[in-house]
């Protein structure tokens, strides 16, 4: 389902002035992972694992190795740089947060928001102590958004994709009335919706590198979302920016402000 499980974590920039080239943002990665900027995965290294992949499979987003790993790796991260996005901003709702980890981040530059993740169950129940005054962790959208009151923004890195409905996700979301909602990686299609099943490594979901006792190939439904359908989702609100988003082929990235 969600963003928590993702392999890269850059906040990408909101505004043109504020972009980078590819290789910028690739170097901006590796410095927000406290990784040597330098490409994720060595030719060799993708040889081997091509040629001698685990044995292992995770299936879904709910399987328990994985929601460990994201919370082990996310527990270990130390976020260094500020984030301008969440400057001035009292409440966040971060739709796919996984255990907390855009969280982490933005406390360098506001720490005194307030955060609520909606996550699945299962990343649910573990995150929950890591829980603060201003981090609490929610399985539904609704229960998020009252403990929040009102909110400043609504945050989503690589995570609607991953939902049964998404555009029911969507209208869901533009209902708790954030007053701008910010997206990344999303994987939009000129068509019609369609799924595909992707692959990743164990040991590459999450923030970071931590070794896992034995890696293995987590496997999960993705869906294409249509461009039209995923903009007229967002009733009451203006779209203000849109773009590719570098980080992931095929996706872009969006920013909706709430009309009053």
């Amino acid at each position: 389902m969600t963003g928590g499980i993702a392999s890269h974590w850059l906040i990408y920039p909101r505004h043109a002035s504020e972009r980078c080239t590819f290789l910028e943002v690739s170097d901006c990665i590796s410095k927000r992972l406290g990784q040597p900027s330098e490409l994720p995965m060595s030719l060799m290294r993708r040889l081997r694992r091509k040629l001698f992949p685990p044995h292992g499979v995770v299936e879904g987003y709910e399987n328990e190795e994985l929601v460990e790993t994201i919370l082990r790796k996310t527990i270990a991260f130390q976020a260094e740089e500020n984030w301008p996005l969440v400057a001035n901003v009292g409440s966040v709702l971060d739709f796919g947060g996984g255990a907390g980890i855009h969280y982490k981040i933005a406390r360098q530059t506001s720490p005194d928001t307030r955060w609520a993740v909606v996550e699945t169950p299962a990343m649910v129940r573990r995150a929950s102590k890591l829980a603060t005054n201003r981090l609490r962790f929610f399985s539904e959208i609704h229960d998020a958004a009252d403990w929040l009151g009102s909110i400043d923004l609504m945050h989503s890195n690589g995570a609607i994709q991953y939902v049964d409905d998404a555009i029911g996700t969507v209208k869901a979301l533009c209902a708790a009335r954030p007053a701008t909602m910010v997206w990344y990686r999303v994987p939009i299609s000129n068509g019609s919706a369609k799924k595909e099943t992707q692959k990743s490594f164990l040991s590459h979901n999450g923030p970071g590198k931590m070794a896992v006792e034995s890696d293995k190939v987590v496997k999960y439904t993705r869906c294409w979302i249509p461009q039209a359908s995923f903009v007229d989702a967002h009733q009451g609100y203006a779209l203000i920016e849109r773009g590719p988003d570098p980080r992931e082929r095929g996706t872009q990235h969006f920013y909706f402000a709430q009309i009053e």
